[in-house]
C-alpha cells in the first residue's frame, strides 16, 4: 500500500476528486494549508492597497492506495490538477506499513 499526499491549488480539488472517483477511488482527506516553494507568493489589491501574499492558499489531499493501483492514480492526479503555470503543486508517495478499520477491525487492503 501507498500514501499519496497531493498539494494543490484549491479551485482543481473537485476536478482531482472527480477524476479520482472515475477511477474508483473515493475515500480520502482534504486538508486546507498555506504554502510556497518556487512561486515565492505573490501581490494582490484589496480596497486600493496591495499586500503581498506570503503563504498562498492551498489543499493538501491525502489518500491510501493499492500498490497496483498508484501509477494510475498519480497519472489521472496530474492530469486533472496540471494548469501549466507555476504553483501547479506537488506529489509525495511512501509506504504504508499497516492500515487498521476502526469500526470493524479490517487489516491494510481490507480497510482501505
Amino acid at each position: 500500500m501507498k500514501k499519496v499526499e497531493v498539494i494543490l491549488k484549491p479551485f482543481k480539488l473537485d476536478d482531482v476528486r472527480e477524476a479520482l472517483s472515475v477511477f474508483g477511488i473515493t475515500g480520502m482527506t482534504v486538508t486546507e494549508v498555506k504554502g510556497f516553494g518556487r512561486q515565492k507568493g505573490h501581490t494582490e489589491l484589496y480596497r486600493g492597497a496591495e499586500y503581498v501574499v506570503d503563504f498562498p492558499p492551498k489543499v493538501k489531499l491525502e489518500l491510501v492506495v493499492k500498490e497496483e493501483q498508484l501509477n494510475t492514480c498519480v497519472e489521472t492526479i496530474i492530469g486533472a490538477a496540471r494548469t501549466g503555470k507555476i504553483g501547479d503543486g506537488k506529489i509525495f508517495v511512501s509506504a504504508v506499513e499497516r492500515v487498521i478499520r476502526i469500526r470493524t477491525g479490517e487489516e491494510d487492503e481490507d480497510a482501505i
